[in-house]
């Protein structure tokens, strides 16, 4: 695979390829940032098996990605409260540039690419105003930043493109911080996260909670085909959660998917990683904190399966289910109420598993 790359990126190099898609970087089918046991941090490609494809270095810890809608070329996103994301061609393995966050600006670990591939949009906090924004960086100059928006709200973390459009779906947490502080949470009094709808022509719907849970911090969203948003939360209040996972179709109220009390203060209040089933009828939730993968029926709103898996991070739609990634090193599936952990790599993976849309 490592001499098939190299070959390509040569003949890439003297012009005399055709353009190269996603199946000359071996036709990845996620992507996911992870450590190194030796302190080292890698952005890696995975294979609908299961295999790792590539492991890509980054100059410091990744959080989540985006990948390019067309070409194998992926955007790896610092942790929050990053200031850098690297655009990496997958084909050679070597960065393509590095993008630095405005004077003033952080990252907060996700970015979406527009329907054409033409621009990519990110998340960023303007910690002065402690305000939420969205940068605007334009992919044919070179992944140069050349405008903002606002994101509808305080402390956007996750983004996603809607099906089909270039409407963008914004997690907007809530929470006010400063590089002062460091993660300290400046505002948990008066948080409001909401979910947003917003493109370059500016707010285009906001959905939002009733006052008593308002210290439930959306942060991880996910899409299905019909535009039906699945969302995660973390909450930062006392006491017991209405509910961490949720979803919300454009034009309807949000409509939260409930557990049992005890399955739900097993997840301790914190969900890192939320995504649909290929089939759209099922959402799963990872709560590292808690050690658990959850499963919910879309449709009834209900809790269906928690399974154990310690330290569970990423989880994206596989085949019949689900494949789940964990800080050991596990790249995990569950599947027709099954789990299934492989052979635990020396790969500590972060929070998130990206599927590769083309």
């Amino acid at each position: 695979m490592t001499n098939r790359r190299q070959f390509l990126a040569g003949l890439l190099a003297t012009g005399l390829a055709p353009s190269p898609t996603w199946a000359d970087a071996g036709s990845p089918s996620y992507l996911s940032a992870a450590a190194l046991p030796e302190g080292g941090y890698v952005l890696c490609g995975i294979g609908a098996q299961g295999d790792v494809l590539f492991q890509i270095p980054l100059p410091d810890r990744g959080h989540a990605a985006a990948a390019h809608p067309s070409r194998p070329e992926a955007v790896a996103f610092a942790r929050r409260p990053g200031t850098f994301a690297v655009v990496i061609d997958c084909i050679g393995g070597k960065p393509k540039a590095v993008m630095t966050a405005p004077e003033g600006r952080h990252f907060y670990g996700h970015g979406a690419f527009s329907k054409d591939g033409n621009w990519l949009y990110t998340t960023e906090n303007d910690y002065e105003a402690g305000a939420g924004c969205i940068g605007v960086w334009d992919v044919r100059a070179g992944y140069v930043r050349i405008d903002e928006f606002a994101s509808g709200g305080i402390g956007p973390h996750e983004i996603k493109r809607m099906p089909g459009q270039d409407v963008l779906v914004v997690a907007n947490g809530g929470i006010d911080t400063h590089p002062d502080s460091g993660r300290t949470k400046l505002n948990i009094a008066t948080m409001a996260p909401n979910l947003a709808y917003v493109s370059e022509g500016g707010l285009l719907e906001i959905a939002q909670f009733p006052h008593d849970m308002h210290k439930n911090s959306i942060r991880h969203i996910d899409i299905a085909p019909d535009g039906r948003v699945g969302f995660g939360m973390q909450w930062q209040g006392d006491g017991e959660p209405a509910a961490l996972v949720g979803l919300h179709q454009r034009g309807a109220d949000i409509q939260l998917l409930t557990a049992p009390a005890e399955r739900q203060r097993v997840m301790q209040g914190y969900v890192g990683s939320v995504a649909f089933d290929h089939s759209a009828t099922k959402v799963g939730v990872t709560s590292p904190r808690g050690g658990v993968v959850q499963i919910f029926d879309a449709a009834a709103g209900a809790f269906e399966q928690e399974f154990v898996i310690s330290d569970a991070g990423g989880i994206a739609a596989h085949r019949d289910g689900f494949i789940v990634t964990t800080g050991h090193g596990e790249l995990g599936q569950v599947t027709n109420d099954q789990l299934s952990l492989g052979v635990r790599r020396p790969l500590a993976w972060d929070n998130h598993v990206v599927p590769i849309k083309v």
